[in-house]
This record gives C-alpha cells, sequence and structure tokens, in this order.
C-alpha cells in the first residue's frame, strides 16, 4: 500500500496541471481533462514510478511526455544565469518593494505546481554559486532577499521543490530570508548564529 501511494505521488509530481491520477483495482486511470482522454497503467507500471533512478520509470515518463500528459524538465541554470537573475533580482526588489516580488515569484516560476525534489549535490551547488556571484557584486552586496528570490526562482523553474521563507528575530529586531531545499538553506537560515522564527513560507 505504501509502495503503490508512493508511485501515484511520483505520478501526480510530473503531470501536467490539467491531468489527474485515479487509483484503481488493476493500475490507476489518468485523465486529461483538456482534451477528453484516459490513459490506463499497469499495476506494474504504477510500481515502476516509485523507483526514481529505473530506467524503466524514464521510458514511461517519457512516453507520458510524448503523450502531452507530463512536463519535460526544464534545462539546469548555468553560472551566468545565477549572476543575471541576482542582478535582476535586486533591481526588482528596490524598485518595486520585497512584497510585489513576492506575489510576482509563481509568475516567474511556472512549474510551481509540479516539481520533484532535487539531490543535496545539485542545491549545494547553486549555494556556492549564489554566494560567490552575491558577494564579488558590489551591487548586490550580500542581500538575503535577493540570494532567496534567486535561488527560489531557479530550483523551480527547474523542476525542483522549494520553500522561501522569511524569518524575524525580535532583540534586536531583524528580518531574513531564505531559500529550504533539499536540506539546505540559501542562503544560511541562521546567519552568525541567530536564529529567525518564520512568519512567512512560500511554495510549502
Amino acid at each position: 500500500m505504501t509502495q503503490d501511494t508512493d508511485a501515484l505521488a511520483a505520478m501526480e509530481r510530473i503531470l501536467s496541471p490539467h491531468c489527474r491520477v485515479t487509483r484503481l483495482s488493476g493500475g490507476a486511470l489518468i485523465a486529461d481533462w483538456r482534451r477528453t482522454r484516459f490513459l490506463g497503467m499497469t499495476a506494474a507500471d504504477l510500481r515502476k514510478f516509485a523507483d526514481r533512478d529505473s530506467e524503466e520509470r524514464a521510458e514511461l515518463v517519457t512516453g507520458l511526455v510524448r503523450a502531452g500528459c507530463a512536463t519535460a524538465r526544464r534545462k539546469a541554470y548555468t553560472d551566468a544565469e545565477v549572476g543575471l537573475w541576482l542582478r535582476g533580482g535586486h533591481l526588482l526588489i528596490r524598485t518595486l518593494g520585497f512584497g510585489r516580488v513576492l506575489r510576482l515569484l509563481p509568475l516567474v516560476a511556472p512549474a510551481y505546481a509540479r516539481t520533484d525534489i532535487p539531490s543535496p549535490a545539485d542545491v549545494a551547488r547553486l549555494k556556492r554559486a549564489v554566494e560567490a556571484h552575491s558577494r564579488s557584486s558590489w551591487f548586490v552586496n550580500d542581500d538575503c532577499k535577493t540570494e532567496a528570490v534567486t535561488a527560489f526562482v531557479l530550483l523551480r523553474r527547474c523542476g525542483c521543490k522549494a520553500v522561501l521563507h522569511v524569518g524575524v528575530r525580535e532583540h534586536p529586531f531583524a528580518l531574513h530570508a531564505w531559500t529550504s531545499s533539499a536540506g539546505l538553506c540559501i542562503p544560511d537560515a541562521d546567519p552568525r548564529g541567530h536564529s529567525f522564527t518564520p512568519v512567512l513560507s512560500i511554495g510549502g
């Protein structure tokens, strides 16, 4: 039962928003409500979705993408994109304000509803790139809001799960923003050993 539940959850993460999956006694039924199409899957095929490293699962995902029932993963970001998003994000925050930029996040991260869990190695690589560009730029200058927004957008645009947090510290009063994914935080959730209590989370 647990394996079947994991398989259904894995399938739902890659399905397009207009598709829904329903468990049946002999497998599952995918309903494509945009085109009024229905696809059936056997119990054996359904179980393959629980194994993320399986070649058979990759073949099934490719088949769903070709059938229009799943969204293909976007290409990974480049090091140059990290710098561009940092500078562009910082300019938007200074121009529009942090609150308005947060409301725009679902528009610039179109993979918002269908996400996979990234590997810690991928998130660590992004963290190193964000921190390196942020510290070397006089314009960004280690701004936590810009780093958090950049990490959130890049992860979500690659189809990865990420949550952006805004936290507060009372004594002395301060605000801090960070993005968490795969057990890591960009930037650190407790800079210089100061802990912040999350008061707003986006993407959770």
